[in-house]
C-alpha cells in the first residue's frame, strides 16, 4: 500500500508561470523532483505558462473547440494563421489576477459562456495530468501556493473569496485534497534547504501580479517543534498586488502606446479630444486583456477612426493602422514577449530597444534604464512601503536580518534589488531560481506533512 503522504505535490499556480514539484518523504531523504514540460522544438522547461489557448474549427458541422495550455498553448497560438477562415483562436492569460474580482463570473468565447473557474480549471487539469505522467502516479493531492494579498484584494474577505475560487478550480480539475500555503513561506522552505545554521531571513517573492514578503526564522533549531510537523516560525507577512505585469504595463503606456496613437488628438467644437478613448490603450497595457478588444464594435470604431484620419491626411493614420493590426491579429503575446526582452535587457544595460517584428507589422522604439525606473517609481514606492511596514509591524530592524532571499523574475530588476541592498547591504541579498523556488518549497512542505 502506498504511503499516504507520498502522493502530495507542491504546485505553484502563478499569474504568468506555473511549476510543479514532488519531494520524497523526509524519512526517505526528501529529494525534490521538478516536473518538466516538453517543448515542441525539443527539450523541456520546468515552468509552464499560465495561459489557455482555445481554437474553433469554423467549417466543421458542430464547430468543435480544442484547448491547450502551457508550452503547447503558446506553440498552437503562434502557429495559428489569423488570416485563415478555417479556425478562430482565443488566447487567455493571467487569470490569477482576477480571482478576487467578484464582478468577473465568466466570459463568452465563440458564443459559449464559460465560468471563470472553468477556465482556471482547464489550466490546473493539464498541470495535474502532466505531473501524473511525469511522476508515475495519479496526482490528486497538493499543497498549493497563494499570495499574501491577491491582486485586487483590499481585505481578508477579498482574500478568502479569491482562495475559495481557486480551491473550487482545483477541485474541478480533479484534486481531492488541496492545502494552501503562503508563497513567500514556501520560498523560505526552498532557501532553508541550503543553510546549515539558524538565520532570520526575509523572503521577497515577486510574481507576475503580486509582491509578497515574509520574515521567518529558519535553520536546524529554528523550527517550531510544538507542532507535529516542525513548521518554520513565521514572524510576519505583507504583500501588495503589483509586480512584473505592472512594470510591463508602464513600458506599454510610455513607450508603445504613443506609437499607436494614444497621444493623438482631434479638434472638435474648438476643444482638443483624444482620437481614441483611453480604455483602448488600457487594454493594451495588460497583455491578457488585449484580446478583449477583438469585438465587432471595437474593431468598427478603430476602422472608422482610421478612415477619418486618412481623409484628413492626419499623421496618426499609420499609428491607428498599426493598432488595428495588433488587435485584429491578436499579437498580444508577441507584444508581451518584446516587452519582456526590453525589461531583461535593461537589467543588464543602460539602454535597450523595443522591437516587434511580425509578418504584418514592425515597431521599434528606444528606451533607457533611467526612463524605465522613472516610469515604475510608483510601484517601487508601494513595494518599499510594504517591506518597511513588515519590519515595523514585527519590530525587526534591518540590521537584525541575516539574509534576504529573493525569487521571481522581477527581483532581477536593478531598481527592485536596490530596495533591499539599500536597507540590508548587498552581501546579505541573494536570489533563488526565478520561476521554481516556490514550487520547490511547497514540495518540501508536502513531504513533511
Amino acid at each position: 500500500m502506498q504511503n499516504e503522504t507520498r502522493d502530495i505535490i507542491g504546485i505553484d499556480f502563478g499569474t504568468t508561470n506555473s511549476s510543479v514539484a514532488f519531494a520524497a518523504p523526509q524519512s526517505q531523504g526528501g529529494q525534490v523532483q521538478m516536473v518538466s514540460f516538453p517543448l515542441a522544438a525539443g527539450g523541456d522547461t520546468f515552468s509552464s505558462r499560465s495561459l489557455l489557448y482555445l481554437e474553433r474549427q469554423m467549417h466543421a458541422a458542430r464547430k468543435p473547440v480544442s484547448a491547450w495550455t502551457g508550452p503547447q498553448g503558446i506553440e498552437k497560438y503562434l502557429a495559428h494563421d489569423s488570416f485563415s477562415d478555417e479556425t478562430q483562436g482565443r488566447l487567455i492569460q493571467s487569470l490569477k489576477s482576477y480571482l478576487s474580482a467578484r464582478t468577473l463570473t465568466g466570459t463568452e468565447i465563440f458564443g459559449k459562456q464559460y465560468r471563470f473557474e472553468d477556465l482556471v480549471a482547464r489550466i490546473l487539469t493539464n498541470l495535474r495530468l502532466r505531473a501524473s505522467e511525469a511522476l508515475g502516479f495519479e496526482v490528486k493531492r497538493a499543497i498549493a501556493g497563494r499570495p499574501v494579498m491577491f491582486v485586487g484584494a483590499d481585505n481578508d474577505d477579498d482574500n478568502a473569496f479569491a482562495e475559495n475560487r481557486l480551491r473550487a478550480a482545483f477541485e474541478q480539475a480533479g484534486f481531492t485534497d488541496v492545502t494552501f500555503a503562503m508563497e513567500p513561506v514556501a520560498a523560505a522552505y526552498a532557501y532553508e534547504s541550503t543553510v546549515q545554521r539558524d538565520e532570520l531571513v526575509l523572503i521577497g517573492d515577486f510574481g507576475g501580479g503580486t509582491t509578497d514578503f515574509s520574515l521567518l526564522r529558519v535553520g536546524p533549531s529554528a523550527r517550531n517543534w510544538n507542532t507535529n510537523r516542525g513548521e518554520l516560525q513565521v514572524l510576519g507577512n505583507s504583500g501588495v498586488g503589483i509586480a512584473g505585469d505592472a512594470f510591463d504595463a508602464r513600458i506599454v503606456r510610455r513607450l508603445i502606446s504613443p506609437a499607436l496613437g494614444s497621444e493623438s488628438v482631434a479638434i472638435s467644437a474648438g476643444k482638443k479630444l483624444p482620437v481614441l478613448p483611453a480604455w483602448v490603450y488600457a487594454n493594451l497595457e495588460r497583455w491578457h486583456t488585449l484580446s478583449f478588444l477583438r469585438t465587432h464594435t471595437t474593431m468598427d470604431m478603430l476602422r472608422m477612426a482610421e478612415k477619418r484620419a486618412a481623409a484628413k491626411k492626419a499623421p496618426e493614420r499609420e499609428q491607428i493602422a498599426s493598432l488595428i493590426t495588433i488587435v485584429e491579429h491578436d499579437l498580444g503575446y508577441r507584444l508581451h514577449q518584446a516587452v519582456q526582452r526590453v525589461k531583461v535587457e535593461l537589467s543588464h544595460h543602460d539602454q535597450a530597444e523595443f522591437v516587434l517584428n511580425a509578418d504584418m507589422l514592425h515597431l521599434r522604439a528606444a528606451v533607457t534604464r533611467a526612463q524605465f525606473e522613472e516610469w515604475i517609481s510608483p510601484e517601487l514606492e508601494r513595494m518599499s512601503e510594504s517591506l518597511d511596514g513588515l519590519l515595523r509591524d514585527t519590530g525587526i530592524a534591518a540590521n537584525q536580518v541575516d539574509r534576504v532571499f529573493l525569487t521571481g523574475g522581477t527581483s532581477l530588476v536593478p531598481a527592485v534589488r536596490r530596495i533591499f541592498t539599500s536597507r540590508f547591504g548587498g552581501n546579505r541579498v541573494q536570489s533563488g531560481e526565478a520561476f521554481t523556488s516556490v514550487a520547490y518549497g511547497l514540495a518540501l512542505m508536502a513531504a513533511g506533512k
